[in-house]
């Protein structure tokens, strides 16, 4: 029988803002994460501070923002108008204190709830404000919210504006670093939005003039595109599109500058939208899958106090574009009926070249209906018993609290997959095991994808036949063993992603799991290195000639020493496309120029010997793929 717990006037506690705030951080910044998802808290914490300089380019004071970085610590300084001097501390200290409030100093601006420069600063170990205003100064300083330095105000030369330094703190962001193509990704879009803007990043200069058409520009691939990209603007809206070669849709939809990665009531009504004025363009009810097929767009709209579904606005809620304006979805088909439409009358040529995209989507739909057909049947009724898939409880589409941590694993062979299926945490980890190596997919058509019983699987595990949005696991992490076999069927995995769901990487759902090369130990302490230099730093640390063991493959380690290495210390090296020409790249790679590739390898082929009785380690070192692992 439960114990009788007392329930009485001491149970109840009253938190102060900074013990909330770190008490529950997941409430305000999402997942804490050690930094290798790009939707990791660290971001968040940098977004929020930027998001405040942001809006206040957005109000006419400030065109430059400076962003230096290093792994663990971030300097931003804006050139607006400056904190008011007498409200420094407040604003970063007390919740519901800032100037988002007052509707005629701030319009349509991202940061609403006055939480977020706060959670920064209950979040770090370090926290300084300086505010520039008037050639008038004051500091502060913070450790984990706490105040411990103030001066009082002096005089300054500087331009006015707010500096803030701070560093994340360790023990909340466990082993976290900050990867610089994700802190860039989030910079090139601030100035895409934000024509005018330049933002300095650790001297590096980021400026564009024709705002969502340079987006596109950048993330597409541009020899592949069917036609010109449209792009299309109005009074708090802007939109670029295209169709591209590659399969599925690909969506960048921002408000009020902030990027709602998983969308929201703005993305879904451009998708409708699309499909409704191209139908009437053409007169013919097309399939809106087809119309749909391989498109590239962007949207940002403005909406006047919007709603989000959490603090990190990460997808939009609101039905209204302001409290006295039109519907999101309204305002979006009236754009599109008039500006696309009237772009396609102007521009036979586009016109053209959209229509002849939209009858080849189709022509291959029918081709491979009848194989899906079939395909899909074989795959219902093996998800009766999919012996494959070793299921989790939670999944990414279920509402609920746990769905950023939903994992699928994907093994080779039945000894890694078991470790992990011993280990694993059931309610957000699943297993999907491989049988050998998976086909090297480069060059075939999806029908491929149905027609192999093991891609066919994967991919109903995963929920992505009609696209990602029914996705079922957050992470998809490649769990292969550490050797020249394993290399081989990441890769091989990765051209699969690459080749059909190339969606699913440049969202950030891909990542290559880490597991430790060595363990270190005496009859005190262990010790797991995940390289060659921790493994001398341990046995540094260790002394008098430690156990040294060289795991050679998953299915060496224990599935109780596993489940230290999928748990909340777990590295992951996301999948970062750095490329946006997949098709050359992947022919590059797993193409047949193998005499040119051949010599790529041999050129940069780094051998390392270990200064114990290890064998020597060989390794190949390609330029376009690093750790973490980029493409």
């Amino acid at each position: 029988m439960a114990e009788n717990v007392n329930y009485n006037d001491d149970s109840i506690r009253s938190l102060d803002w900074k013990e909330h705030i770190r008490l529950r951080p997941g409430m305000y910044i999402g997942k804490l994460g050690d930094g290798s998802a790009y939707d990791d808290g660290v971001y968040v914490l940098l977004k929020e501070i930027v998001d405040n300089s942001i809006d206040e380019f957005v109000m006419g004071s400030g065109r430059t923002i400076d962003i230096n970085m290093s792994d663990h610590k971030v300097s931003v300084r804006d050139y607006g108008r400056g904190i008011p001097l007498g409200k420094v501390i407040d604003c970063v200290s007390k919740i519901n204190t800032g100037g988002k409030y007052d509707s005629k100093a701030f319009q349509k601006s991202v940061g609403l709830n006055g939480v977020g420069t706060k959670a920064v600063n209950a979040l770090s170990t370090s926290f300084t404000v300086q505010s520039y205003r008037d050639n008038r100064t004051k500091i502060a300083e913070f450790e984990k919210g706490e105040l411990v330095r103030e001066e009082p105000e002096k005089d300054t030369t500087q331009r006015n504006g707010t500096a803030i330094n701070f560093t994340p703190d360790n023990s909340i962001f466990r082993n976290y670093r900050f990867i610089p193509e994700f802190v860039e990704n989030m910079i090139w879009n601030y100035v895409f939005l934000n024509s005018g803007l330049t933002i300095n990043f650790n001297n590096q200069k980021y400026f564009s003039e024709r705002g969502l058409y340079d987006l596109l520009t950048r993330n597409a691939d541009a020899e592949n595109l069917r036609y010109p990209i449209i792009h299309l603007k109005g009074e708090d809206i802007e939109i670029a599109m295209t169709h591209g070669q590659s399969y599925g849709e690909e969506y960048y939809s921002f408000v009020n500058g902030q990027h709602t990665t998983q969308g929201g009531t703005h993305q879904a009504a451009f998708r409708e939208a699309v499909v409704k004025t191209i139908r009437e363009f053409y007169k013919k009810e097309f399939d809106a899958a087809d119309i749909r097929a391989s498109i590239v767009a962007a949207i940002a709209v403005k909406v006047q106090e919007p709603v989000f579904e959490s603090q990190t606005k990460t997808k939009l809620g609101s039905q209204n574009i302001g409290p006295d304006g039109p519907s999101v979805r309204g305002f979006i088909n009236d754009f599109l009926k008039k500006e696309l439409d009237n772009y396609l009358h102007k521009n036979p040529a586009t016109a053209d070249a959209l229509l002849k995209r939209i009858l080849q989507s189709e022509r291959e739909r029918k081709d491979i209906a009848g194989i899906k057909k079939l395909a899909n049947d074989r795959a219902k009724k093996a998800s009766l018993h999919n012996r494959k898939l070793r299921d989790c409880k939670l999944h990414f589409d279920d509402n609920h609290e746990r769905k950023q941590e939903t994992t699928l694993f994907i093994t080779e062979g039945d000894s890694a997959s078991g470790s992990i299926t011993k280990s694993r945490d059931v309610m957000t980890q699943a297993v999907f095991s491989l049988k050998g190596k998976p086909l090297n997919c480069f060059g075939l058509t999806k029908k491929v994808v149905y027609e192999n019983e093991e891609f066919n699987l994967l991919q109903h595990a995963l929920n992505i036949e009609d696209g990602i949005d029914t996705l079922r696991y957050n992470n998809i992490v490649i769990a292969t063993d550490a050797d020249v076999d394993g290399m081989h069927i990441r890769l091989l995995l990765m051209t699969f992603f690459l080749q059909f769901f190339p969606d699913l990487v440049k969202a950030g759902h891909v990542s290559i799991l880490q597991t430790p090369l060595f363990r270190v130990r005496n009859k005190k302490e262990t010790i797991y290195c995940y390289s060659d230099e921790e493994r001398r730093n341990a046995i540094a640390k260790l002394g008098n000639k430690p156990e040294i063991t060289r795991f050679k493959g998953l299915g060496e380690i224990s599935p109780e020493e596993f489940g230290l290495f999928i748990g909340k210390d777990m590295r992951l090296d996301p999948v970062i496309l750095k490329n946006a020409d997949i098709k050359s790249l992947l022919e590059y790679f797993m193409g047949k120029n193998t005499p040119t590739r051949q010599q790529h390898i041999v050129n940069n082929l780094r051998v390392e010997k270990d200064d114990e009785s290890v064998n020597p380690l060989v390794a190949e070192k390609l330029d376009d793929v690093e750790l973490p692992v980029a493409v």
